[in-house]
């Protein structure tokens, strides 16, 4: 965790003097619940705030299998609503193929996620954008349970890899780091709040974008 801290801080104060940094309050509500044994759906709504209000919508919906206690693939569809720099509201689709891998050791839990993004119908010229566009991205997490207490402190890294063929791709174009916690509310409601930064790889131009995140969950029995 300590190694973590301070390189979140190292980026952090790398940019501090960037006028390019960018700031945005992503809010998001949703629901999960079994279909079958071993099936599992979930649906939520998502918004995205930044310097020019609401930038980013989308509703997303999704189904995950358990193959084991470990192994969880699953599959999600989001319809995209996104402000692009010409302050014009376009859409797009995008389907995420996910294989989640989790560990529970003593108080810890470990996850590994392996995600490829396909997007398509997009109405924008814009240029690359790995947040929106194909992608394939490895994200790890590790979680502690603080005995006694409602709270779940975790951290988490993300590459992105963009797989298209291009003047400077394939490769890595972003790299994602999160702190934060969960908290276990009464009954099946939880919360989670944290901070994230994203740095691109490759335009020095580009500063930092932070990221203020706030998630809540209802799990239906």
């Amino acid at each position: 965790m300590r190694s973590f801290i301070i390189i979140i801080l190292f980026f952090v104060s790398a940019s501090s003097y960037s006028q390019n940094d960018d700031y945005m309050l992503w809010l998001k509500a949703g629901a999960k619940g079994k279909v079958v044994k071993n099936l599992s759906w979930s649906g939520e709504l998502n918004g995205r705030i930044g310097s020019y209000g609401l930038e980013t919508f989308f509703p997303q919906v999704g189904l995950e299998y358990k193959v084991t206690k470990w192994f969880r693939p699953s599959i999600e569809y989001r319809f995209l609503i996104d402000r692009n720099k010409y302050g014009n509201y376009k859409a797009s689709s995008r389907i995420n193929f996910n294989t989640s891998f989790k560990k529970s050791l003593n108080d810890f839990d470990f996850g590994l996620r392996l995600r490829y993004q396909y997007a398509f119908n997009s109405l924008s010229a814009q240029s690359y954008n790995s947040d929106f566009d194909k992608a394939f991205r490895f994200k790890g997490q590790v979680d502690y349970k603080i005995d006694g207490t409602i709270f779940s402190p975790g951290m988490s890294g993300e590459m992105f890899f963009d797989p298209q063929y291009g003047p400077t791709t394939p490769g890595f174009t972003k790299l994602r780091m999160a702190i934060g916690t969960k908290i276990n509310l009464t009954g099946p409601n939880s919360l989670s709040v944290k901070y994230q930064f994203d740095k691109k790889f490759r335009n020095d131009s580009d500063g930092l974008r932070h990221v203020v995140s706030v998630s809540y969950a209802y799990r239906f029995k």
